[in-house]
């Protein structure tokens, strides 16, 4: 037993870590556009780190419980309600059967991507080691595709009750916050950016872009300044990063996220920093993006202190110490 949907919304879909391994045959990794609110999800849960959860877009969905199992909604506050009554992100409940999780139905007003998680994770087959939904390519998730009316969800290790329920959000200070519609995106420049003129790297760093209605999760398309090539915008193809920056002939910049192709023939700029991919994943159409360059060291020192911001955090319920060691390896 699991979930029945009464409503999918615009796009709410099966995500985890993504399908890692197989860009080289040209299959995406894809995967959920916010990574730290599919990690917080699963860690709130005491779930397995790649435990599948749904990736909601703007507008949610409405489902209800067909049998009792507590939850947790991460990323984006969309204003979900069990019951009616709204619920606050990053904070476990639990739900007993014929209770109903519901969405209004308007876009919000910040953050564009929400996560439910369901304790034990979803249950459904893995394809290449991963539960990801992959829509260009209609593959795994559920069919391929977003939810709809009358779809049914199965949990696979639903755990109706948690040890410390209560304990189980994250601190008032802990930094959950992705931006209002302006926000700074730090980047390390590369690795093509000797392509590029002087002008258009000052460019690139000086001045806004906005992000497009021909966004997806496949990139993030914006519109600014044209950044100058000092020849051809085209490469022999290599591979793409999660938040590789590619820059076509036309000169508009193009943010690579989940759903990016597996190799690409377009200079790339920068990529952004891994502790920025959330705000990225999270910007809405209209929202402008600064771009500022940093180093390697800093971004692997913000990184750091954001694992042991969570790992801080998670002391307050952890009741598996082994959880972390899986989920952040050896240091």
């Amino acid at each position: 037993m699991g979930i029945c949907v009464q409503r999918g919304g615009p796009l709410t879909t099966v995500q985890d870590k993504g399908r890692l391994g197989y860009q080289n045959l040209g299959f995406s990794a894809s995967g959920a556009m916010d990574r730290r609110a599919l990690r917080l999800a699963n860690l709130l849960l005491d779930n397995e780190e790649n435990d599948a959860v749904l990736e909601v877009t703007m507008v949610g969905p409405k489902f209800t419980f067909e049998s009792p199992n507590c939850f947790v909604l991460t990323g984006a506050d969309l204003k979900a309600s069990l019951n009616g009554q709204v619920l606050e992100t990053n904070r476990v409940y639990a739900a007993g059967a014929g209770d109903v999780v519901d969405f209004p139905q308007s876009f919000p007003s910040r953050g564009a991507r929400a996560y439910i998680g369901f304790a034990g994770g979803l249950d459904l087959p893995p394809l290449m080691g991963s539960r990801s939904t992959y829509l260009k390519g209609k593959m795994g998730g559920l069919e391929g595709r977003g939810l709809k009316t009358g779809d049914r969800l199965e949990f696979l290790a639903p755990r109706p009750q948690l040890p410390n329920l209560e304990k189980r959000r994250l601190p008032e200070d802990f930094e959950t916050v992705y931006g209002g519609r302006q926000v700074k995106i730090r980047v390390i420049l590369g690795p093509q950016e000797d392509s590029f003129t002087p002008e258009g790297l000052k460019l690139f760093l000086n001045q806004p872009y906005r992000v497009t209605p021909n966004s997806d999760r496949m990139g993030s398309r914006l519109d600014g300044p044209v950044i100058p090539h000092k020849g051809r915008a085209d490469i022999i193809s290599d591979g793409i990063a999660f938040g590789a920056i590619q820059v076509p002939s036309e000169g508009k910049p193009i943010i690579l996220l989940a759903d990016r192709q597996s190799t690409g023939g377009y200079t790339k700029i920068a990529n952004v920093i891994t502790v920025d991919l959330p705000k990225v994943a999270q910007r809405m159409v209209g929202d402008e993006i600064r771009f500022e360059a940093v180093s390697v060291e800093q971004a692997q020192q913000w990184l750091r202190q954001e694992e042991e911001a969570l790992e801080k955090a998670a002391r307050a319920w952890q009741t598996r110490p082994s959880f972390w060691k899986r989920l952040l390896g050896a240091r």
